[in-house]
């Protein structure tokens, strides 16, 4: 009994972002081919800076790199548009996202987005020919 209460509070555990926040890769992707729309500001809080035009801070499971981001982030506008990806792994597994969302989201961010990657950064961007560095 005890177990199955321990995986049902386990299975509530509440996302720091809700799902309006998920941003389609094909959204972002075309926001960067049409160019005519304003650039929101897109930050790599992963291993490596792949998509074009992103600001890589590093992976933000690490403390040094969540300072990078409050550096990054504290020079924007609370409205400005910010779109955090990291493409490492599925989200379930991701030791970056869950710090950064909750750090931009304490720094007051209105319109702050995590890029929805279900799997990786290469299945959902790069072997979708969405832009690349």
């Amino acid at each position: 009994m005890l177990m199955i209460m321990s995986y049902a509070a386990q299975s509530q555990t509440k996302e720091p972002w809700i799902a309006s926040q998920l941003m389609p890769p094909k959204q972002l992707a075309d926001k960067i081919q049409q160019a005519k729309t304003p650039m929101p500001l897109i930050v790599n809080i992963g291993p490596q800076a792949v998509i074009k035009g992103s600001v890589d801070v590093g992976p933000a499971g690490e403390k040094p790199n969540i300072k990078k981001l409050e550096t990054l982030l504290s020079k924007e506008d609370k409205n400005r548009e910010v779109v955090l990806y990291c493409g490492c792994c599925p989200f379930d597994r991701c030791p970056n996202i869950r710090p950064a969302f909750t750090q931009i989201k304490k720094m007051g961010f209105k319109n702050a987005k995590l890029l929805d990657i279900p799997k990786n950064i290469k299945t959902d961007w790069i072997d979708k020919d969405y832009p690349v560095q």
